[in-house]
């Protein structure tokens, strides 16, 4: 008989000044996705990764969206990071690495992920366009740095190629989910995988 792997479930909440965030996150889950941001783009975006990394997702933000975007999307990157390493407790038995391309129309992304413990956050988006809905992109960008970050990563996250930045953007967030789906995943041990003993 196979023992039953522990839950693994991060909830965070974050307040601040400027925004309220709460977050569920279940790595082990079906792609369901609640997700309420004030954002449209963002609420898109967050769903498709939740989708496509096979998560569960709840995530509340009420931010100070009279000032602008910039507080919502970056404290929702961190708090996701945050439920997200919390999740992997120690990190032992996941396969750590992932790599993913995720093409959307014309657009191809690639993103490589190290679940190191050490943030090292490297985007590359080639943005053209200065807001997408109500989201700027230089606060997409953030978005990824802000998340790697908390979430205690190395995060390659480069555009090959697109026209549509919606499509680009929509491609670099669907490669993170592919790839962290792949990270986050089981390697059949109870190692922690890394000389070092530790991550």
């Amino acid at each position: 008989m196979q023992a039953t792997r522990e839950a693994r479930i991060g909830t965070v909440e974050r307040r601040t000044g400027e925004t309220t965030v709460t977050v569920r996150l279940v790595l082990d889950g079906t792609g369901r996705a609640e997700i309420a941001t004030g954002l449209g783009f963002l609420d898109h975006m967050l769903t498709a990764l939740a989708r496509h990394a096979r998560f569960d997702l709840e995530l509340t933000c009420e931010g100070d969206l009279e000032v602008d975007d910039h507080h919502t999307v970056e404290d929702c990157a961190l708090a996701l990071g945050s439920a997200l390493d919390s999740a992997l407790g120690e990190r032992r038995g996941i396969r750590r690495f992932g790599f993913a391309f995720a093409p959307l129309d014309e657009a191809l992304a690639r993103v490589v992920v190290d679940l190191s413990g050490r943030p090292s956050p490297h985007v590359a988006l080639g943005l053209r366009r200065e807001r997408i809905g109500e989201v700027a992109c230089e606060n997409l960008a953030h978005f990824f740095h802000s998340f790697a970050v908390a979430g205690r990563m190395a995060l390659h996250v480069d555009l090959e190629r697109g026209e549509n930045d919606h499509h680009r953007v929509e491609a670099a967030f669907k490669a993170l989910a592919l790839a962290l789906r792949t990270a986050v995943s089981s390697d059949g041990s109870e190692d922690v995988p890394s000389t070092k003993g530790v991550l």
